[in-house]
C-alpha cells in the first residue's frame, strides 16, 4: 500500500509533517491551498479514516499510525477552534 506524508502549516505558522498509509489524502487536500480550521479537521477525519479502513481491508486490522496522526491533528487543531479566521495550509505532499 503506498504511503505518503503531507506537510501542513498551522494558523500560528508552525509546520508539521503528517503521515497517511494511503494516497487518499490527495483526494481531500490540494498543495498550496488553505482551509478553514473546521473544514481541515473534517477533511482530515474523513481522509485518515478512509486510509485506515483501506489498511484494514487489506491486512485485517486498522492502521494505528493513521489513527494516531488523526488524534494529533485533532489535538493541535482544537487550539484554534475559537478563531473564526484560523486556516491551515497544505504545503506539500511527500510521496
Amino acid at each position: 500500500m503506498p504511503e505518503m506524508r503531507f506537510v501542513i502549516a498551522w494558523p500560528d505558522g508552525r509546520e508539521e509533517t503528517c503521515y497517511s498509509p494511503s494516497l487518499v489524502i490527495k483526494d481531500f487536500f490540494e498543495e498550496g491551498r488553505t482551509y478553514p480550521i473546521r473544514e481541515f479537521l473534517d477533511l482530515s477525519r474523513k481522509a485518515l479514516t478512509i486510509a485506515s479502513d483501506r489498511v484494514e481491508a487489506k491486512y485485517g486490522y486498522p492502521c494505528s499510525l493513521a489513527r494516531g496522526q488523526l488524534a494529533r491533528i485533532e489535538t493541535a487543531g482544537a487550539l484554534f477552534l475559537d478563531d473564526a479566521e484560523a486556516r491551515v495550509r497544505c504545503q506539500s505532499f511527500i510521496l
